[in-house]
């Protein structure tokens, strides 16, 4: 049985995209870089944990596989976390705005008696935004919840100018790198 350590509803739509079986976990971690940590290894570390979590919650039951991801949105070296309030997905989006920033999605798969994970970093280019995109933008609601303020497959799809890179890693989980992991583990896709 697969085990989804995430209550995204992206991450959740990606995996059913597999056709794989699988079950949601609550194991939250505490989402904070640490001092010097770059954000690739604080991204492979997040989801190590959130897959680690969720097994811990199992009880390492032997038949257990448990997939933990994490996605970070980083510009200029700094990771853009998710916006608490209104100014603070505003000043995000001002950030982003005629630029291209990097997002960086770990993925990782975890049994009682092995682990594997894979890295995904991509792309994206913003066009400019006017103040009053942004306005409009935040009174949708969907920056809140969004690593970056914003929703590549949402409305925010409108401002963005190219993706090099894994479109479905930017949502939040990698499919291809994520089939490889899970073919690797012996499940199954499309089984369902």
């Amino acid at each position: 049985m697969i085990y989804l350590a995430s209550q995204s509803p992206r991450r959740q739509e990606l995996l059913t995209q597999l056709g794989v079986r699988f079950e949601t976990l609550d194991a939250p971690v505490h989402e904070q870089a640490q001092s010097g940590e770059h954000p690739e290894q604080y991204v492979k570390r997040v989801a190590r944990e959130k897959a680690g979590a969720g097994l811990l919650q199992l009880g390492g039951h032997s038949q257990a596989i448990v997939l933990g991801a994490d996605t970070d949105v980083v510009i200029d070296g700094q990771v853009l976390g998710k916006p608490a309030d209104a100014a603070q997905a505003a000043a995000l989006l001002r950030q982003l705005s005629g630029r291209t920033h990097q997002v960086h999605t770990a993925v990782w798969l975890v049994s009682a008696g092995r682990e594997q994970s894979a890295l995904v970093s991509t792309e994206v280019r913003f066009s400019a935004l006017s103040e009053a995109e942004i306005a409009a933008y935040i009174a949708t609601g969907e920056p809140f919840g969004k690593a970056g303020a914003y929703a590549v497959q949402g409305r925010a799809a409108a401002f963005i100018a190219g993706i090099t890179g894994s479109y479905s890693g930017v949502m939040g989980l990698p499919l291809h790198e994520t089939a490889v992991l899970l073919r690797n583990f012996g499940v199954p896709l499309w089984s369902v």
